[in-house]
């Protein structure tokens, strides 16, 4: 009998380790999980996540998070095949579409053409241009820009373009008018950027900024047909809770819900556990990256980890015997490692059923990210393209 309900939770940025293939990211050494639980010197309290397995699906446990005997469901690892290691190639790959080629970056800024096309448009000229850190930069010239009402817009190691105003100089709405203009040169031929990101902050100096939730992702459209259209058009329904939404520019999704934050999302989350619907519902929880791991912030990374294990509690109380819960990654970003980028690394795997018939087992490493869709598309029998089905071994009949 198949789940009538799947629910995927992203921890956005949680990865588990260096990914085969991190030399060619210059990311070898790199560990978010095993960051973090080192500087926490085994006060890192994971019980939950613990009992589904994290520790058991690495070679040497977190810190301060035992190998569950036995773990309550079925764990592993997935590695990713796509050419980037941002949030669009990971959930693209997850939904059957990887991406094979690199998309644009700008290390050295995006050129002037680009940038002059923008002024004319909005009519305010651009400041900065050159990969950033995103609160270093408001702290930089978010002053600057509150006196002038130019436009910050810098990068970083993915295919992004940011774009950071301050909300009482100029309205969301202009800056998501600006997004949105510079979305449509950006999607090919000459330049192919994944995301241009509308990053508002409050604030009265410096020392007191901090960006706001009326972040929106203006993302490259779907470039092929995703396991989420293809369970749409099966006449299954498909929610998105977070930046989902955005990152399928709305492609294949029935309902989507934006996050103020992690808790937020788990809010909308906990409404939706209550609804009655046959389908998936997928979840990104953001802070973990936007608030910890681009700023190298491992005592934030693990609080929120921490407090996203006690809403888990919730969630595993309230499954239905025919729901099943998948948790995992998009990428990693190891706040202890150098830098602020995203980290190649391999991400969790935790499945887990009231139902499931076998238990505490290991699902390997998944050589795409792609097999979690694959997966899902097994479970409500839809054909898909990519990616190798593990509904075998975690069916609840």
């Amino acid at each position: 009998m198949a789940y009538q309900r799947v629910f995927v939770i992203v921890l956005d940025s949680v990865g588990t380790g260096q990914a085969g293939d991190a030399a060619k990211f210059d990311d070898v050494g790199a560990d978010t999980l095993g960051h973090v639980g080192e500087y926490y010197q085994g006060r890192l309290q994971l019980p939950n996540l613990g009992k589904m397995g994290l520790s058991n699906l690495r070679n040497t446990p977190i810190e301060g998070v035992p190998v569950a005997t036995p773990a309550i469901g079925d764990y592993g690892q997935m590695a990713e095949v796509s050419a980037g290691k941002d949030s669009m190639n990971g959930h693209w790959e997850m939904m059957g579409l990887p991406l094979a080629k690199q998309l644009n970056t700008f290390p050295d800024g995006f050129p002037q053409k680009l940038i002059k096309q923008i002024e004319d448009f909005s009519g305010r000229k651009v400041i900065v241009n050159k990969p950033y850190s995103g609160t270093q930069v408001i702290h930089d010239y978010g002053e600057r820009q509150m006196k002038t009402g130019e436009l910050i817009i810098y990068t970083s190691g993915d295919s992004v373009m940011q774009i950071a105003v301050h909300e009482e100089v100029i309205p969301v709405d202009e800056l998501y008018k600006i997004c949105q203009y510079a979305r449509t040169l950006l999607n090919g031929p000459e330049y192919t950027v994944g995301r241009v990101i509308a990053r508002p902050y409050v604030g009265p100096d410096r020392e007191h900024f901090v960006r706001t939730a009326n972040r929106h992702d203006f993302s490259l459209a779907p470039t092929g047909k995703t396991d989420l259209e293809r369970l749409q058009e099966a006449g299954y329904d498909v929610i998105g809770i977070g930046k989902i939404n955005d990152i399928f520019s709305g492609k294949g999704i029935d309902r989507g819900f934006h996050n103020e934050s992690n808790a937020d999302g788990m809010d909308h989350l906990d409404e939706v556990m209550q609804e009655d619907f046959t389908g998936f519902c997928f979840t990104n929880l953001v802070d973990f990256d936007a608030k910890y791991g681009h700023r190298r912030n491992p005592q934030g990374f693990g609080q929120a980890l921490m407090e996203l294990d006690q809403r888990l509690g919730h969630v595993l109380d309230e499954l239905r015997p025919d729901d099943l819960l998948i948790i995992t990654a998009d990428h990693g970003n190891d706040p202890g490692f150098r830098g602020t980028d995203h980290t190649r690394e391999n991400v969790p795997l935790l499945v887990y059923s009231p139902t499931m018939k076998e238990k505490n087992q290991s699902l390997g490493v998944r050589k795409t990210f792609a097999d979690l869709g694959a997966t899902i598309l097994d479970n409500f029998n839809v054909q898909g393209e990519n990616g190798t089905s593990f509904y075998h071994e975690i069916r609840n009949d």
